[in-house]
C-alpha cells in the first residue's frame, strides 16, 4: 500500500507561543493545542511516560500541517537549532510564500536572521533560508514567472 500523504512535520521548541506565534505570522492557521502525557504516548515515542504540550497548525491549502511540541517531561537531551546547513538528519521545512521579500520583512520583526542570501534560481523561484524561532532553520520560496 502507498503512502497516502506525508501527515505532519513535528519540531521541539522551547516556547511554544513564540513558535505559534512566529508560524502564524508567516500564514499559517493554528489548529489547536494539547497536552499529550501518559503511559500510550510514551510508548509511541520510545520515551516511558511523559508530558508534551502540542500545538498542531496547517497551511492555508489545508494539506501542510506542522505540529510543535514543548517537552515538559522527560526533558529535552539534545540541541541541534545552530547546526549548520549541512549537518546529518532534519535540514529545514521550507514554505511557498507569495512574496518573499514581503514575508521577510515580517517576519524579520518577529527575529527572523537571513543565513545567506536571497537568490533568484534560474529565473523560476526566489529563495532563502531563515533562522527562525530557536534557530530553526526555515526556507522560503517564491515561485517566478
Amino acid at each position: 500500500m502507498p503512502v497516502q500523504r506525508m501527515d505532519n512535520i513535528g519540531i521541539v521548541v522551547e516556547s511554544l507561543d513564540a513558535a505559534i506565534a512566529f508560524f502564524t505570522e508567516l500564514g499559517l492557521e493554528l489548529q489547536g493545542r494539547a497536552m499529550i502525557e501518559g503511559e500510550w504516548a510514551g510508548r509511541v515515542t520510545g520515551l516511558g511516560s511523559q508530558r508534551v504540550e502540542i500545538a498542531m497548525l496547517v497551511t492555508p491549502d489545508g494539506h501542510g500541517k506542522l505540529e510543535l511540541s514543548r517537552f515538559l517531561d522527560p526533558p529535552v537531551v539534545a540541541d541541534h537549532r545552530t547546526a549548520p546547513v549541512n549537518a546529518l538528519g532534519y535540514l529545514r521545512v521550507m514554505f511557498a510564500v507569495d512574496d518573499l521579500d514581503a514575508t521577510l520583512a515580517r517576519l524579520r520583526e518577529r527575529g527572523a536572521r537571513l543565513v545567506g542570501d536571497v537568490v533568484d534560481y534560474a529565473d523560476a523561484y526566489r529563495l532563502c533560508y531563515i533562522r527562525g524561532p530557536e534557530g530553526i532553520l526555515i526556507g522560503l520560496a517564491q515561485e517566478l514567472g
